[in-house]
C-alpha cells in the first residue's frame, strides 16, 4: 500500500465512525416500527380480571402480605425440623445426651461433620475434632451417609463410624 491509500482508508475509517457515533447520540432514543403490518392491541385488564385469568390457567397468586405470612409459617416449620433430631433423649447420672442423626454428603470435608457435631451438642469443639482426624490421617477417607451419633460415644467411635 502507499502512503496515500493508506491515509485515504484511515480517512474513510475515521469518517464511518463519526456518522456511526452522530446517529447513536443524536438519534432516535426509541426503535419505530417501519412495516405496515397492524400494531398489536393491548388489552387493558383490571386486577381482578388478571387474577380470574390467572387462576383459571393454574398459577396461584398471593398478595405481598400473604406471601410473607407463608413464608414465615415455612421458615418456623424448618426451624422445628432442624431442632427435632436434635433432642435430649437419656438422663444418666445429671448427664443430658444428645443424640442426632448426621448426614455426610459428597464434597464435606472433616471441618464440616466437625462443626455440624458441633452445632449439635455431639462435641465441644469442631475444630479439636478436625484436629484428632488430620492427626490419626483419616481426613480424606470421610464415608457418604446417614449416621447416628449421640454425645455419649468417644471421639474414636464417632471417627469410627463416620470415616472408613
Amino acid at each position: 500500500m502507499t502512503s496515500n491509500s493508506l491515509r485515504s482508508f484511515a480517512a474513510g475509517i475515521l469518517i464511518a465512525t463519526s456518522l456511526i457515533g452522530a446517529v447513536y447520540l443524536f438519534g432516535p432514543s426509541e426503535a419505530k416500527s417501519t412495516g405496515k403490518e397492524e400494531p398489536a392491541k393491548v388489552e387493558k385488564l383490571s386486577e381482578d380480571e388478571m387474577v380470574k385469568k390467572l387462576t383459571s390457567k393454574g398459577y396461584v397468586i398471593h398478595t405481598e402480605y400473604q406471601w410473607n405470612k407463608q413464608l414465615e409459617a415455612m421458615n418456623e416449620k424448618q426451624e422445628d425440623k432442624d431442632e427435632a433430631p436434635n433432642k435430649k433423649d437419656e438422663k444418666t447420672d445429671g448427664k443430658v445426651i444428645y443424640k442426632t442423626m448426621l448426614t455426610v454428603s459428597t464434597g464435606m470435608t472433616s471441618i464440616d461433620v466437625g462443626n455440624a457435631l458441633e452445632k449439635a451438642n455431639i462435641i465441644k469443639s469442631g475444630l479439636d475434632f478436625y484436629k484428632e482426624v488430620e492427626k490419626r490421617g483419616v481426613e480424606n477417607d470421610l464415608r457418604p451417609g446417614t449416621f447416628e451419633v449421640e454425645s455419649g460415644m468417644t471421639t474414636d467411635e464417632i471417627i469410627s463410624t463416620i470415616f472408613k
